[in-house]
């Protein structure tokens, strides 16, 4: 259901994955401070309790909607305008094996969930749980939009359309808008102009989820790659951290962007995720030899205790939240997905990135695999950018990742133990083993993990 800019503005949200101590909440600070939208949350979660916790923090943070645990997922999606998928296949346990089994091996990972031995484990567990979501979807909203944020993001987009071909689904992350500030700030560095807003860096997204790039890039009339050569020669060596703070050896999510100015100076286009994303995207031996060689590009390897760790923080804030010990906080979460809401309505017309099957938006990308680049979101509409070939200098490292990509999916849909095995010994991270220790990598994953992998048969 659409509305115009003058009906009263009452739509449903469901919310796949609606017990999170993250997306969740980021949902419900943006849909607070978008006045003009209203209506109801359905928070669907296998942990139901988790659910019940969110609709009472939701409910507690803006009158204009209503958070409801539902107890089955037809409750959830019945009448819903949009769904929202945002789900952790597994446990951290189940992580543990994606990130740190692969480490005996030689083989780190610094974030393990997108690409790579870790990444293919995640997308074997994720793929059936995607499947039925999509399902599901068919049979009770048909015609709402989906947006996805479940990582790994391209193969759960894939999934979905292969699983319903018609479904409305795009994927949303947020990679490339760290990039966009950091040309903000090279702006402020090389030109002295203060205040440039990431939505005024206009660029050409190319590539994949989490390994994408620009082609071009302008502020208004200025020519961002001339401004950012200039800035990368000045930071090339020490790194940008404004003010010191990003202390990138104790925060794993911190970086200080010199695999970007690196990916720049070796191939001529901007690397536009973050640096942690983007090495893993690369062989290992350039950025991922081992953890000095990661101390020496000053980004960091994401550990599960860390992630453990941060999930009992989350789990300690939602009990204050609860009690009303502490009070939820609005702010500026730098998140779009509301913004698409609100276009997809049809309030105002908005371009961004997003992950959509390609129809021809990157040219030498085969048709239908995931690819990112910008969309123009207007009415019940997502018309991808036409953005063009990949360069020559950066294809087939993007081509090659993306084969990987759509080789998972087809493993996946399969349900065949020897075809995952064998995607998972094509891998670009684990090609400097011997077949025997990839098989047995991958044996070891699967044994570790495979309370979730019951689908997947010799």
């Amino acid at each position: 259901m659409i509305y115009s800019k003058n009906d009263v503005k009452d739509i449903k949200i469901a919310y796949v994955g609606g017990g999170s101590r993250g997306w969740a909440w980021t949902l419900m600070n943006d849909l607070a401070k978008a006045e003009d939208l209203s209506g109801v949350v359905s928070l669907y979660d296998i942990d139901y309790e988790a659910a019940l916790h969110n609709e009472t923090i939701g409910n507690k943070i803006c009158a204009n909607w209503k958070y409801v645990a539902a107890k089955s997922i037809g409750d959830a999606l019945t009448g819903a305008d949009f769904v929202i998928i945002s789900i952790l296949p597994a446990t951290f346990d189940e992580m543990e094996y994606d990130v740190h089994a692969p480490e005996k091996y030689g083989i780190y990972q610094s974030v393990g969930d997108t690409t790579g031995p870790g990444g293919l484990l995640r997308a074997m567990r994720t793929v059936p749980m995607i499947r039925l979501i999509a399902r599901e979807i068919k049979q009770f909203c048909p015609n709402a939009w989906v947006i996805n944020y479940t990582n790994p993001m391209a193969i759960c987009v894939k999934t979905l359309y292969t699983e319903f071909p018609e479904i409305k689904a795009f994927g949303c992350c947020h990679e490339v808008f760290g990039t966009q500030k950091l040309l903000s700030q090279a702006l402020e560095e090389v030109h002295g102009i203060q205040g440039a807003q990431r939505e005024e860096i206009c660029v050409n997204v190319v590539g994949i989820n989490h390994f994408t790039w620009f082609t071009n890039a302008y502020y208004k009339d200025i020519d961002l790659f001339e401004t950012y050569r200039r800035f990368v020669d000045k930071y090339y060596e020490t790194g940008f951290d404004r003010g010191g703070h990003a202390n990138w050896a104790n925060n794993s999510f911190s970086s200080a962007a010199r695999v970007r100015f690196d990916l720049f100076r070796r191939f001529g286009y901007i690397a536009a995720a973050g640096d942690r994303h983007l090495a893993e995207f690369c062989n290992r031996d350039e950025y991922l030899t081992d953890p000095e060689t990661v101390k020496h590009w000053t980004f960091g390897l994401t550990t599960v205790a860390w992630r453990k760790n941060d999930l009992k923080k989350r789990l300690e804030k939602s009990q204050r939240l609860l009690s009303g010990e502490e009070t939820f906080k609005l702010h500026d979460s730098g998140e779009e997905g509301v913004h698409q809401i609100r276009a997809l309505l049809g309030f105002t017309k908005l371009v961004t990135n997003v992950n959509l099957p390609n129809r021809g938006q990157i040219e030498n990308l085969p048709l239908g695999s995931v690819v990112e680049t910008n969309a123009v979101f207007s009415t019940n509409s997502v018309i991808p950018v036409m953005a063009g070939k990949l360069p020559d200098r950066i294809f087939e490292k993007v081509a090659t990742v993306n084969r990987e990509n759509d080789r998972a999916v087809e493993a996946a849909f399969s349900q065949s133990l020897s075809l995952c095995c064998e995607v998972f010994c094509e891998g670009h991270l684990v090609k400097d083993l011997t077949m025997e220790q990839r098989k047995a990598l991958f044996t070891e994953m699967y044994e570790g993990t495979k309370k979730y992998l019951a689908a997947y048969k010799e």
